[in-house]
């Protein structure tokens, strides 16, 4: 039996989180084309009769434009130094940024065995040389020859994860026991796995500028007769004019949230039925004390 605690590393927007969901059969980090979504260090398990890969899915590196940006670039830094492994994605069917190249570097310099995967294969105009160019220079100017496994994947479809599972596993390490019970996908908080649905279900229906000053707190969730939850949460916004946003017209936002995240929900918890109750509110710099 083998284990490893895998690092997904990565700009914003390149995969990571579908990735993570696709590698481990479930979903367990929510999903969103709006860059930044990612908010915390969630681990997504997979169990199978090799042994266990633990995920360790992270927000994505991005040019940071405000002090909760900043602060998330500085989590996602430091997620690689936990590691066993180092999964690098990139989005192959998008132009090398200078993130990418940022990670490469850092990459470059890390003890952990190093994959590069280039996500997105099955869309048009994936292109996977400029980002190994890239390497083949940073190598030369740094006068390097580390060794990465590069691999090309679509997280969307499924191509190339089962070859990307087989070259993780060849280099997990030996192991005694598994590193967490056999029928969890995730230990990431009930709280703030739910916290991340309703976010997740707000991002869309907003203008773009909120979802990233958007937070979402579940402040209880009560467990009541007939396996019906009724889960209450406070959403925060940075502005108090962001606060008629996230309500919407005569409170739509917020029943097309519900809507959407109740059943989804009860889906993951087993549930017959769940109600959200949310309540908006406006708490400046909130997220000086949450990351």
């Amino acid at each position: 039996m083998k284990t490893a605690i895998v690092a997904v590393v990565g700009r914003t927007n390149a995969g990571k989180s579908t990735l993570a969901n696709r590698l481990v059969g479930e979903k367990v980090s929510i999903v969103s084309a709006m860059e930044q979504t990612t908010r915390n260090r969630i681990r997504a398990i997979l169990t199978e009769a090799r042994g266990q890969l633990v995920f360790v899915d992270t927000p994505g590196v991005h040019k940071a434009e405000n002090e909760l940006g900043t602060l998330m670039n500085k989590m996602a830094r430091a997620a690689g130094e936990g590691g066993d492994l180092l999964m690098v994605v990139f989005d192959g069917a998008a132009p090398l940024r200078q993130e990418d190249e940022g990670w490469m570097a850092r990459a470059a310099f890390a003890e952990q065995p190093l994959f590069f995967v280039l996500n997105k294969a099955d869309a048009p105009g994936f292109d996977g040389k400029p980002f190994r160019d890239a390497w083949a220079r940073l190598m030369e100017a740094k006068g390097l020859s580390r060794a990465a496994r590069w691999l090309e994947v679509s997280a969307g479809t499924g191509d190339g994860c089962d070859a990307l599972l087989d070259a993780l596993f060849a280099e997990a390490a030996p192991s005694p026991e598994l590193l967490f019970p056999e029928d969890i996908v995730s230990d990431f908080p009930r709280k703030l796995a739910i916290a991340d649905i309703l976010r997740e279900k707000l991002i869309p229906r907003l203008f773009r500028e909120v979802p990233h000053q958007l937070g979402v707190r579940v402040d209880a969730i009560d467990e009541g007769p007939g396996n019906v939850w009724t889960v209450r949460a406070t959403i925060l916004v940075h502005r108090a004019s962001q606060k008629g946003m996230v309500i919407g017209v005569k409170g739509r936002t917020l029943r097309a949230m519900r809507r959407a995240a109740e059943p989804e929900i009860a889906e993951a918890y087993g549930l017959d039925g769940c109600t959200v109750e949310p309540y908006v509110r406006v708490e400046p710099y909130w997220f000086r004390t949450t990351f």
